[in-house]
């Protein structure tokens, strides 16, 4: 049975709510203003002629580019491999431990190896690095002490200048992992730059997510169409096409003529418009002679992310767009739960 808490205990842990509770805005506020005057001190001192030798040799490598790192370093090495990958660029991550229980395998004398560490000397890295040499890899250190023990078997070195860590006591890796960060993936979009990739590659990397889909989903691919558009003539009364109005869910009526071109659009608020104004006179009104002749449109082959923003242009929202051809022809209609349903 465990001891009840005593007098001191309990007073100790008031003392540390209470140190809790004196957080505040202003401490806050220079915390984040330290950091950036630390991460400020990492761009102003960068070797840029030594980040464009890294950059230049990403470039060229022939084979697959491995990142590797100890605690947070490792993991600063995945995210950058996986952005990489992201953009179609061949690499991995290759756990120090591992590598020297077989993993190391996987290098061959194409491949590039980056070896990211805050000191340079970790215990890890230096028994790895001669191994990976051995197989033939390019080895490149990316470090923020410009004196370390790694230096002797890298082919290249980018120091990754640390003014200090923003833990008071420049312990804790806040700092140097935030520079790590912003230092690879600069370099990644530099890759992509260099490698040209369209719009479409990158979202061909991504189909699964909201960024593939808006760059991949054009409006052909979201549309109702044929039996499942609202269509109806000019010359049809309103009150003969309550049924169609509401039974499509798509708020409207699509005012067509015999050739199926677009005349206009009549909605569900244009309804309640026309009752109001007219009363029991809504009996004898058409559909063409209260329709919005002016609609906006949008052609199959737009993407599909602009017709929503298309739909929330000025003047005014609106919650769906008909789609025509070249030839003004209705082939569909595109909504706004449509969209938000795609995941757009």
């Amino acid at each position: 049975m465990g001891s009840l808490p005593t007098s001191s205990s309990i007073s100790d842990l008031n003392q540390i709510q209470n140190d809790e509770q004196k957080i505040t805005e202003k401490t806050l506020l220079n915390l984040f203003k330290s950091q950036q005057n630390y991460l400020n001190y990492f761009f102003k001192h960068l070797d840029v002629s030594q980040t464009l030798k890294f950059t230049q040799t990403l470039i060229s490598s022939k084979g697959t580019i491995f990142f590797t790192g100890v605690g947070k370093s490792g993991f600063v090495a995945q995210k950058i491999s996986q952005t990489l990958v992201s953009l179609g660029i061949k690499s991995g991550f290759l756990s120090p431990i591992d590598a020297l229980h077989g993993d190391i395998g996987i290098l061959s004398n194409t491949d590039v190896l980056v070896l990211f560490s805050k000191s340079g000397n970790s215990e890890e890295l230096i028994k790895l690095a001669p191994c990976a040499k051995a197989k033939g890899a390019f080895l490149i250190g990316v470090t923020s002490n410009e004196v370390n023990n790694l230096l002797g078997f890298v082919d290249l070195h980018v120091h990754l200048p640390l003014e200090r860590e923003l833990c008071p006591f420049d312990l804790a890796p806040v700092t140097s992992t935030a520079i790590q960060m912003v230092f690879g993936d600069t370099v990644a979009i530099a890759l992509m730059s260099a490698r040209n990739l369209s719009r479409e590659e990158y979202a061909a990397n991504h189909p699964a997510g909201k960024i593939g889909k808006s760059l991949i989903f054009k409006v052909r691919d979201v549309m109702k169409k044929q039996a499942e558009l609202p269509v109806c003539k000019e010359g049809d009364f309103i009150m003969d096409q309550l049924v169609e109005l509401t039974s499509k869910g798509c708020g409207c009526l699509l005012v067509i003529d015999e050739n199926y071109h677009l005349i206009g659009t009549f909605t569900d608020g244009d309804l309640r418009r026309t009752l109001k104004a007219s009363g029991e006179g809504i009996f004898k009104l058409t559909v063409g002679e209260m329709c919005n002749r002016h609609p906006r449109t949008i052609g199959p082959d737009a993407m599909a992310v602009s017709a929503m923003q298309k739909m929330e242009s000025p003047p005014s929202p609106v919650q769906f767009l008909p789609v025509i051809d070249d030839q003004d022809t209705l082939i569909g209609i595109v909504t706004l739960h449509g969209l938000v349903s795609a995941g757009l």
